[in-house]
């Protein structure tokens, strides 16, 4: 175990020890829809502009979600929009997150 940071009282006593494992959270990456290029926009809604567009087979992390426009894809049918990075959205309908709801906190 590695120590990142150690805080000591005036006696020399370490009162927190803080672990790089204890502070680094795991980035879980999820299939896009097999066979399908999806657009990647700008907030949550097909009404944003298309940023770029992912090649088939693409995994992405999802950062955070919210409620947008309504999307029918290879998942199913839903209002729910994932956070792929700052200021890029896709419509949950197209990844393969294993749930019909929130599986991430709502962006703010």
């Amino acid at each position: 175990m590695s120590v990142d940071r150690v805080e000591e009282t005036v006696s020399g006593q370490v009162t927190e020890a803080v672990t790089a494992e204890a502070v680094t959270t795991a980035v879980r990456y999820y299939s896009v829809a097999p066979g399908v290029r999806v657009n990647v926009r700008s907030g949550p809604g097909t009404s944003y502009t298309v940023v770029r567009v992912l090649s088939e087979g693409a995994k992405v992390p999802i950062y955070c979600q919210s409620p947008g426009t309504t999307v029918t894809g290879p998942y199913g049918t839903t209002n729910i929009w994932d956070n792929i990075n700052n200021g890029q959205y896709v419509s949950d309908a197209y990844v393969n997150t294993g749930s019909d709801g929130y599986i991430r906190p709502r962006c703010s």
